[in-house]
């Protein structure tokens, strides 16, 4: 009578212990769903958004890259249009050197061609030879041009079905018409970059007309044309476009039966637009490819379940024995790193003591540097005037003799506030400050470059206000600064044939003094201020003028810029704290 008890009891634990498992198996497949069709939702709108953001992005740069390219090639026709050379051809007849000169310009003018036409439409140069004699009188950028008093864009279809792009504009002489120069516009070049891209691209006039297209045959039409929708070809293809689509939102419009994103961009251009049609293929993959993992995660999951259910005593058991075997490694492992950070701590003692040594061993190169930097200067020009004091006292002028000894006599006092000043430098701390008319320092640092200036063929020009330009600062240290740029605008004009150079100093919301020469300019601008960056051949500079001059002039409380010049050459500029009539007159 037991037996059978027993029999229905385990029977009925075990009916339990089904159904349990069955409610289990039936929430987590209620939840993969679930979870699979709002990450699906969630994923698709968030890929399409972004693909829309970066479709928006692309146009608004293809979108500057065309008004740049336009921008650019509008102004050359008025250029080209009071060209001497290319009036006094036209006015003689006499064209030998006229295409020559026209593909001279077409590199550094980055046009597709250039064209010019005499009064009668004929082609009389051209960068493209095989053009010239051929009449044009009846081209509209021809006739548009000689109605115009400005210049004119033509956009024309060419026998191909693509478009060109053309700027004209009339050449006159004594006010009367004597030619056209005509310059090309390459947009297709645009075209062949927009097709590296998975998107289709075109652009359309302000009447809807497509000129630019990454799909040639799309040229010449409307939008609507190009986008006319075409049918599956059956019910198969149809049902599979279908399925392919569920989880997409509705598409803005269908490119050849597929559904793709459209995005439009204006061009501030005569009204032309842009627009980009994306398809929604890559969304698919991605929102697919997450997906795929998710099903697999919960199949996994699923399978865990049914395997933890029917295991789960032994891998208790198994649980408890690998944890106590991974807490001894750990337990090793602890102590591993315990020894290892006792010897990294020793080691990085020695490396404190070794790196506090090499930089005292760095501070005292670079002081030693700066001292023979610093000196070379005074150092040259009391050579120079002991070499005229020498001359003069040969020749019985002990007057003018003493006047270089007296200069030599201001050097020697000069290097003695240098050595002073480089000490100061290594404290960063100023000493004697005072109102300083920073035309003054101008004059003297160019009287201490004096004898520099008479070896060299330079040309100096000053530019220098009519009333005094007050500063706080020290003077040596201010003409310290100036001496320094003058010498390293000496250095650059070496090579130049003709070598200028300009000071300006004006007074504004700041003082600001700009050195400017017309050398070979600055290879890296980023490491000119670093201490012992230079570019001159050893033994001509250590690389510490510009580096002590920053700091000086930060200590003064104003900033040491460079930048190359539009021209050539370097720019550089010492901006200081102009000093007030309301200071002033405390001072």
């Amino acid at each position: 009578m037991k037996r059978p008890g027993r029999e229905n009891g385990n029977g009925g634990r075990r009916g339990g212990r089904d159904w349990r498992l069955r409610l289990a198996v039936s929430l987590l497949c209620v939840v993969a769903v679930a979870i699979v069709w709002v990450t699906n939702s969630f994923l698709t709108e968030r890929f399409t958004e972004t693909t829309r953001n970066r479709a928006q992005v692309r146009l608004a740069l293809y979108s500057g890259n065309i008004v740049s390219e336009l921008q650019r090639a509008s102004v050359v026709p008025l250029l080209l249009s009071r060209d001497p050379t290319l009036i006094g051809a036209l006015n003689s007849g006499d064209f030998s050197q006229s295409s020559q000169r026209l593909i001279s310009y077409l590199d550094e003018i980055g046009a597709a061609a250039l064209t010019l036409l005499d009064e009668s439409g004929r082609v009389v140069a051209a960068t493209d030879r095989s053009t010239i004699g051929a009449t044009q009188r009846t081209r509209a950028y021809f006739v548009e041009a000689r109605r115009a008093n400005d210049t004119v864009f033509i956009t024309s279809q060419t026998e191909q079905g693509g478009f060109e792009f053309t700027y004209s504009r009339k050449v006159t002489s004594e006010r009367e018409n004597i030619g056209v120069i005509v310059v090309k516009v390459d947009l297709a070049k645009f075209e062949q970059s927009w097709a590296g891209i998975s998107d289709a691209v075109l652009v359309t006039d302000s009447e809807g007309q497509i000129i630019l297209s990454t799909e040639p045959r799309w040229r010449g039409r409307t939008i609507e044309q190009a986008l006319a929708a075409r049918s599956a070809p059956s019910a198969i293809a149809r049902a599979i476009q279908a399925t392919a689509d569920w989880g997409t939102l509705p598409p803005d419009a269908y490119l050849m039966g597929e559904a793709v994103m459209r995005n439009d961009a204006r061009i501030s251009f005569q009204g032309w637009r842009i627009s980009s049609f994306t398809t929604y293929a890559s969304i698919r993959e991605r929102v697919n490819a997450v997906l795929a993992l998710e099903i697999m995660g919960f199949a996994i999951l699923l399978a865990l379940t049914f395997y933890l259910l029917s295991r789960r005593a032994q891998l208790r058991s198994i649980r408890f024995q690998r944890e106590t075997a991974e807490l001894r490694k750990l337990n090793l492992r602890l102590q591993r790193e315990i020894a290892e950070r006792e010897k990294a701590e020793k080691n990085l003692e020695v490396a404190e003591q070794t790196l506090a040594q090499s930089s005292k061993l760095a501070a005292l190169g670079e002081m030693s540097a700066a001292v023979s930097h610093e000196l070379n200067q005074p150092l040259a020009a009391m050579k120079t005037y002991l070499a005229g004091a020498r001359l003069l006292l040969q020749r019985r002028r002990p007057d003018e003799a003493l006047s270089s000894f007296q200069r030599i006599d201001d050097l020697i006092e000069r290097m003695g506030a240098i050595t002073r000043q480089l000490k100061s430098y290594a404290r960063k701390g100023g000493e004697a400050f005072e109102p300083l008319d920073m035309r003054a320092c101008i004059s003297s640092a160019l009287s201490m470059m004096e004898p520099q200036l008479k070896r060299r063929k330079v040309t100096i020009t000053r530019t220098l206000p009519d009333r005094p330009v007050l500063v706080m600062a020290d003077r040596i240290r201010l003409e310290q600064v100036i001496i320094n740029l003058l010498r390293n605008a000496l250095d650059a004009t070496k090579m130049s044939a003709d070598a200028q150079i300009d000071l300006l100093l004006s007074a504004g919301e700041t003082a600001t003094l700009t050195v400017r020469d017309n050398g070979h300019g600055i290879e890296n601008i980023n490491a000119l201020f670093e201490p012992f960056y230079t570019t001159k051949r050893p033994g001509d500079g250590v690389g510490l003028g510009l580096a002590i001059s920053s700091g000086i002039v930060s200590d003064l409380g104003g900033r040491l810029t460079a930048r190359n010049g539009r021209a050539g050459g370097a720019v550089f500029e010492v901006q200081l704290p102009i000093l007030g009539e309301e200071i002033e007159a405390a001072e």
